[in-house]
């Protein structure tokens, strides 16, 4: 198992693993959803990363091959799951692997009609974008939406969820061959943005003029960087920003490049709290990974985000188990959209 620093070694075969404990299934992966978290947790760029060696990976799907006695303590039942089961699995890291032990609350069974790609390309996305836009963003209907990375696995699913709130959505991509991709997801040329880090201010302002909106109501980014705040100042009046990922530090080789990041961190987005109190703006922000403390809250977060964005994820690339670093490398290097998913 790998420590953090590398995209090499990332994926362990697991042949022996000890008996399913209270309240837990053992689970044969058949699939692994991979996410941008992975990538900084393999540079160890990621706070939330395990010390030392570890195993990354966020979600998986798989069968239910033994399950362990009941969870002892009167403490909250997990999911209800039989041998057998077809199963999505959230995992704080550990699941780039042939087989886990995973507690039933971060199970979720996969849908009839879906495949064990899709369900492995679901969970942290909808939960995500749902946790976003509607338990921190308060997303109603007729509001206007920007959202960042659209063509992305959490963007193309915060689309979905936004269209089917009934907010008007903006999206941005950071290239115009994805633009094609939102456009078979509902939007229009005019309600897509193709990045500039020069122009982008006035890319917003033309964007809002094609559907008469004075400003957003909702920011869902998980940039930062330049582009931050040209978004933040066209907030409208109790406008929020939610803010959860920072891409532009994402490095783009197979270790950190120490130096630009140090030229980059003393310049990232500054905020000034009075001009948030006097123009009536929030900025929030969120690691999904926190939700992992709070699994009793899980069951209910996914039901809730399947039954707002019921389709199955956009699946942009697959790869094999034995090349999980190309996978991961194909991820890093932004030219993919929606999931990639890496099949056992």
């Amino acid at each position: 198992m790998p420590s953090a620093g590398s995209l090499e070694r990332l994926a362990q075969v697991t042949e022996d693993l000890p008996p399913p404990g209270p309240g837990e299934a053992r689970v044969r992966v058949e699939a692994i959803g991979l996410n941008f978290a992975d990538v900084f947790a393999s540079l160890g760029l990621y706070s939330a990363t395990p010390p030392g060696a570890f195993v990354p990976g966020l979600e998986c799907a798989g069968i239910v091959e033994a399950l362990g006695p009941p969870r002892a303590g009167g403490e909250a039942a997990g999911t209800a799951v039989a041998l057998g089961d077809r199963v999505m699995v959230l995992t704080r890291f550990g699941g780039y692997a042939t087989a886990l032990n995973a507690d039933t609350r971060y199970l979720v069974p996969i849908p009839s009609d879906w495949t064990m790609a899709q369900g492995a390309a679901y969970l942290v996305q909808a939960l995500t974008a749902w946790y976003g836009l509607v338990h921190l963003g308060a997303l109603a209907p007729g509001q206007v939406v920007l959202i960042h990375s659209a063509a992305g696995g959490v963007g193309l699913r915060a689309v979905a969820m936004a269209r089917a709130s009934g907010a008007s959505v903006i999206g941005t991509v950071g290239h115009a061959d994805k633009v094609p991709v939102l456009e078979g997801h509902g939007l229009a040329r005019g309600q897509v943005i193709v990045r500039d880090a020069a122009r982008f201010a006035a890319q917003l302002d033309a964007a809002l003029a094609a559907i008469g909106a004075p400003g957003f109501d909702l920011v869902f980014d998980a940039l930062a960087g330049p582009f931050f705040l040209p978004a933040l100042v066209r907030l409208a009046p109790e406008g929020r920003h939610v803010l959860y990922g920072a891409a532009d530090f994402m490095p783009s080789g197979a270790r950190p490049n120490w130096l630009r990041l140090a030229w980059q961190y003393p310049r990232r987005p500054r905020l000034d709290p009075m001009k948030l109190i006097d123009k009536n703006r929030s900025v929030m922000g969120f690691n999904l990974i926190w939700l992992f403390e709070h699994a009793e809250r899980l069951p209910a977060s996914a039901a809730a985000a399947l039954a707002l964005s019921p389709t199955p994820a956009h699946i942009g690339a697959r790869f094999p188990f034995e090349e999980m670093p190309r996978a991961l490398r194909a991820l890093q290097g932004g030219r993919t959209t929606g999931k990639v998913v890496v099949e056992v």
